[in-house]
């Protein structure tokens, strides 16, 4: 099992990208890399917990996004509102579980 947390949209000067999308597709491929380093894929994740500063405004951009990184085997999935994040740029975390090999079919 691999517990992945604080994903957010940061490029790699640590700066906050802009908008929902960009912080959404940096946080996932953070998250796709750190699975990577613990010998784990997209497809093994199967919970995911996403904080928000808006989820009115943000949660359809960010399912979009999501999609993209998860098309199928889709994990539980709880979306959280929040006030605020580590940087008051940041719009989205993504937290993780995955099970290694999981995926596979």
């Amino acid at each position: 099992m691999v517990w992945v947390s604080g994903q957010v949209g940061v490029d790699d000067q640590l700066s906050p990208a802009s908008g929902m999308a960009a912080q959404a597709r940096l946080a996932f491929e953070g998250l796709k890399r750190t699975l990577a380093a613990a010998g784990a894929a997209l497809d093994d994740v199967v919970e995911l917990t996403t904080f928000h500063i808006d989820l009115r405004r943000d949660l359809e951009q960010f399912a979009k996004v999501k999609e993209k990184y998860l098309p199928r085997n889709y994990p539980a999935w709880t979306a959280l509102g929040v006030t605020q994040l580590a940087l008051s740029e940041l719009l989205v975390e993504i937290r993780a579980m995955a099970i290694v090999g999981c995926g596979k079919e």
